[in-house]
């Protein structure tokens, strides 16, 4: 399973970082792990939109979800086919937001195990026939940062980020003020939850950071800055269709 894994993806990915470090200018192993992240987020772009878009919607459906829960108590039959019906009449799939996850999760592995082997003379020969090999690797990022060892500067960067992305993600709503009912705790325990995960997964991001070599770093960095993009366009669209079925709707 292992060598399969290895033809399939990290031959691959590592080819065309080691391609792309060969055509663009500079000879900077850097702009070639910025390319190549680049290059397989817009590959997946279709998936993670559906899974940003479903997200948000689960997320909009969470205090009709609560609503349900308030209904039902403790008979989780008759609450799990309320949620089946809800999610039915708002045409949303819980599922699809965790499976282009799932789907991208070996092709992160592959990059991060091409990453993590370094570019030494034993890793070139892997390339194939037709990628010219360049007999050495500048790890040397912007004539500053070596790839090759710990960047605290990076880490720190990547958490930035991290809590950019995170931000965007949580929806921010008042906690319902329901007398007698369990809503208002839920959301409250809701929103300590969001809180707490807004500064974890930056925290995390710059401990397991400064643990690893520097290209690693700078890979976690790219991802961050292009799924902000990505949120903003989405959630943008989003925005933008909700109107226009409401103008639709008024008409």
């Amino acid at each position: 399973m292992g060598e399969f894994f290895r033809t399939i993806l990290i031959e691959p990915i590592f080819n065309l970082l080691i391609f792309l470090y060969g055509v663009i200018p500079g000879a900077d192993i850097g702009f070639a792990i910025i390319a190549l992240t680049i290059l397989i987020k817009v590959a997946l772009w279709p998936l993670m939109s559906k899974s940003l878009r479903s997200q948000k919607a689960l997320q909009t459906l969470q205090p009709k979800i609560e609503e349900l829960k308030e209904e039902h108590g403790e008979d989780r039959e008759e609450l799990a086919k309320a949620m089946m019906e809800l999610y039915q009449k708002e045409q949303v799939n819980p599922l699809s937001s965790c499976l282009p996850v799932l789907i991208q999760l070996p092709i992160l592995i592959a990059l991060y195990r091409v990453l993590l082997g370094g570019f030494g003379a034993e890793t070139l020969d892997m390339l194939y026939g037709f990628v010219p090999n360049p007999g050495s690797i500048n790890h040397v990022f912007l004539g500053a940062i070596d790839l090759s060892q710990v960047s605290i500067y990076l880490a720190v960067l990547a958490g930035y980020f991290q809590f950019m992305q995170t931000r965007m993600l949580i929806s921010k709503r008042p906690p319902k003020q329901v007398a007698g009912k369990g809503g208002a705790k839920d959301e409250t325990m809701l929103a300590s939850m969001n809180k707490s995960m807004l500064m974890f997964m930056p925290v995390i991001t710059i401990v397991i950071g400064a643990s690893l070599p520097a290209g690693l770093t700078l890979y976690w960095v790219t991802v961050n800055i292009v799924s902000i993009l990505q949120q903003q366009f989405v959630f943008s669209r989003m925005r933008g269709d909700k109107k226009e079925e409401g103008e639709a709707t008024a008409e």
